[in-house]
């Protein structure tokens, strides 16, 4: 499937992505998934607006990484700076300055280890995996195609972030549903 075509499909809340060419579907997360997913979203939402620095975006949402080669992702939670808006259009059509990955303990659509790879690739700046049965967050900060450095915060840590630098909360303030 090229990417004209992945864009031509019915709109979907289904999660879905396209990789290299191949439409590859998931069933809907678990409840405890997308409880984290909002509260993330909540706590970055808020975080960004009140500073103006961009805009926060919650998935489903096509981001656009190789249209040639139809790379189409879906993270679940993505921020664009200011600097980088134009990537936004019709669709993401680029690499966000972070995407936020919440893990489950059954991976929903590829492999975790692809997705990264990916992000770095196109220049994503850095990607916050989740590990809910840990309740730890660890940032990855992406650079010339590879990790550059891995950090984690368990719980009670204020988590630090080159891309949204004043960013202090913890993973126990985010967290609101107990799992």
């Amino acid at each position: 499937m090229t990417t004209v075509e992945y864009l031509s499909t019915p709109e979907t809340v289904v999660p879905q992505e396209l990789i290299y060419g191949v439409l590859r579907a998931a069933d809907a997360p678990l409840p405890q998934h997308q409880a984290a997913v909002g509260d993330f979203y909540l706590a970055l939402a808020t975080h960004v607006h009140e500073r103006a620095v961009g805009e926060i975006w919650l998935s489903p949402i096509d981001v656009i990484l190789d249209a040639e080669r139809a790379l189409v992702l879906q993270p679940d939670v993505l921020f664009i700076s200011n600097e980088r808006s134009g990537i936004l259009t019709d669709r993401i059509r680029g690499a966000p300055d972070m995407v936020l990955e919440v893990l489950s303990p059954h991976p929903r659509i590829g492999r975790l280890a692809e997705r990264v790879e990916w992000f770095a690739r196109y220049g994503v700046r850095e990607c916050w995996l989740f590990h809910q049965l840990e309740r730890r967050l660890e940032i990855l900060s992406l650079l010339d195609g590879g990790v550059a450095a891995r950090v984690s915060f368990l719980e009670r840590v204020p988590i630090h972030s080159a891309v949204l630098p004043d960013f202090q909360q913890s993973v126990s303030s985010i967290l609101r549903w107990s799992y």
